[in-house]
């Protein structure tokens, strides 16, 4: 661009000049102005922090467990005769399920309970007759032992006195003495025996007796023990919900017969990282989630595992159900919510709104300042759940938290905040643009409709002019004849 300062005999215009001028600045303000609106703008939506409670909910998948459950099996190897129970039977502790065939069992127990009561019949014999008559001989002899020794002793001291008086021999004092060692040795022995007998004798005697009852009474016992485990009882109250033989079967020994549980009461066991883990305790809230139901089925939480599977490096913890639900059945994976611990008056943002610093890895959140620029606002973050997070320091309840376009925004960055589109209006647009849609197919179907209807009549109209040249052609042939 060329602009003409000078006249045609070289004299200087002052109106160039000022429109130099004027156009230079012109220029100037428009470059500025094109790069005052080149200035970064980002669309947001805002929230206001709230103050409210929060909990920590600790989620995971468990799988539903009967609190008991028994696996019946018979202790011996024989042919199921009856079953006294279908699969879906409730049945109480002690029930009799199921008989095994026991013919030679029975016939063993009855044996077995005749010698016992042979040995009982002989131990009663021994402590009410026996043994007082053995006592009862030994002290009669005691007794006849000591009256032939006082004999013996008499008849020495006298024979004595007559040998020392000359009276008799010598070989009568002899005789005499002989006897009374005699009769002195048989009363020692006599009183020994009665003594021996009534001191060991009686207690060895019952001891023989009874142990031989004993002996008797444990024989018969196994035996009954035996044909006992032909009969199949329930060890708990319950259901049965497996019953895989029929009658006529082959029971092996230690092989399940039956399954019977305790559906009163249902626990969904979950496997919990460590550090999750570490912040649950036992009779924290929880909620069962079952797969199709829309309410969630309350609970608690009923049991820590101490120790750490080694397997898998979790915790093993347990979920009760408060109370039983025909929705919630053994086998089935629901998701438990594990309430660990609530806050009461928090600040909260949705947890969208908090990001990740990868300079410093501190936490920050995006207020809309009344500038209308976005402000980084270091924050620390308390109780995170699946939609919200507690902000336990670097904001005040009601200050406008950026929630949407916030991602990767620079501090200070120009920001326009818009509402979110409302429920209802969406709902309109929607319901508009089924009934424009809806119109226009009808429209389309009576356009369609009306070319129909023209084809036709213009079909017609053919159909007509041919009628009318076959009969001009044929009046043409008669006027020829």
């Amino acid at each position: 661009m060329k602009i003409k300062l000078y006249g045609k005999q070289g004299h200087f215009k002052p109106a160039g000049i000022a429109a130099g001028i004027a156009l230079v600045l012109g220029f100037a303000c428009g470059c500025a102005k094109e790069e005052k609106e080149k200035e970064p703008e980002v669309s947001v939506q805002t929230t206001p922090a709230e103050k409210e409670d929060i909990s920590q909910i600790v989620n995971e998948e468990a799988v539903v467990f009967p609190l008991q459950q028994a696996t019946v099996a018979p202790k011996i190897t024989s042919t199921i005769k009856q079953f006294l129970v279908q699969r879906g039977s409730r049945v109480r502790k002690g029930q009799l399920l199921a008989v095994l065939e026991n013919a030679d069992l029975s016939a063993a127990a009855e044996s077995s309970r005749g010698e016992f009561d042979q040995a009982q019949a002989a131990y009663t014999t021994a402590v009410t007759s026996g043994l007082p008559q053995q006592i009862q001989k030994a002290e009669l002899d005691a007794a006849s032992a000591k009256s032939a020794f006082d004999a013996a002793e008499k008849v020495y001291n006298s024979r004595k006195d007559l040998f020392q008086q000359g009276a008799i021999p010598r070989r009568d004092l002899d005789t005499a003495q002989v006897a009374l060692v005699a009769a002195r040795s048989q009363n020692e022995q006599a009183q020994k025996q009665l003594a021996d007998l009534q001191r060991i004798g009686k207690e060895q005697a019952l001891k023989s007796a009874q142990g031989q009852r004993l002996a008797a009474e444990g024989k018969y016992h196994g035996a009954a023990a035996q044909l006992s485990y032909s009969e199949i009882k329930s060890p708990i109250d319950g259901v049965v919900t497996d019953r895989p033989l029929n009658v006529g079967d082959l029971a092996t020994a230690n092989q399940p017969l039956l399954t019977v549980m305790n559906i009163s009461k249902l626990i969904a066991k979950g496997h919990i990282p460590q550090s999750e883990a570490a912040q649950l305790k036992v009779g924290n809230p929880a909620q069962l989630k079952v797969p199709g139901m829309d309410d969630p089925i309350e609970g608690k939480v009923t049991l820590v595992s101490p120790a750490l599977d080694p397997g898998s490096t979790t915790i093993e913890v347990w979920v009760e159900a408060k109370k039983p639900n025909p929705a919630l059945r053994p086998g089935i994976t629901v998701q438990v919510a594990m309430t660990a611990k609530t806050v009461k008056d928090a600040v909260v943002v949705p947890a969208t709104a908090v990001f990740k610093n990868p300079e410093n890895n501190s936490t920050y959140v995006l207020v809309a300042g009344t500038d209308e620029k976005a402000h980084q606002k270091t924050v620390q973050v308390g109780i995170r759940n699946g939609e919200d997070a507690q902000i336990a320091s670097g904001i005040n309840p009601g200050d406008p938290v950026i929630t949407s376009g916030g991602y990767a925004v620079p501090d200070g960055t120009k920001i326009k905040v818009e509402k979110p589109e409302a429920p209802e209006k969406a709902g309109a647009d929607k319901e508009g643009a089924d009934k424009e849609g809806a119109d226009k197919a009808d429209k389309k179907d009576a356009d369609d409709a009306d070319d129909k209807d023209k084809k036709d009549s213009a079909d017609k109209k053919d159909d007509k002019k041919d009628e009318k040249k076959g009969g001009a052609a044929a009046k043409s042939e008669k006027e020829k004849e």
